[in-house]
């Protein structure tokens, strides 16, 4: 039973998304795959500070989850690209609402100094 007798218990859908969405980078590579399908490297490069081994480990999760898709295209070596699935991109007002809260909560910092 519950703590609290007026609380309500956190869904177990939002705490599987949550799960996943919380991961460091995993909100980060999202947003760069939202402007399209993206290599390996320009991602490591989007994305400040990941490492190789972490941004294949974040996705293969994102791919496992169904936000990411993986494609290889044929060339001499193999080059893979990541692009966003249909329910990927479903995610695109949730990111977008953080970039706009966190540009207000800057412009906020500065006014305050």
């Amino acid at each position: 039973m519950s703590r609290c007798p007026r609380c309500e218990p956190v869904p177990e859908e939002v705490r599987r998304a949550a799960n996943l969405l919380e991961r460091r980078w995993t909100l980060s590579i999202i947003f760069v795959t939202l402007h399209g399908e993206q290599r390996f490297n320009a991602l490591l490069e989007s994305v400040p500070g990941i490492s190789p081994r972490m941004l294949s480990e974040r996705l293969r999760d994102l791919e496992h989850a169904g936000l990411i898709e993986r494609r290889v295209l044929p060339a001499s070596p193999p080059a893979v690209e990541y692009r966003l699935t249909a329910r990927g991109r479903e995610l695109a007002p949730l990111i977008q609402a953080l970039a706009r809260y966190a540009a207000s909560e800057t412009a906020d910092s500065v006014a305050l100094v």
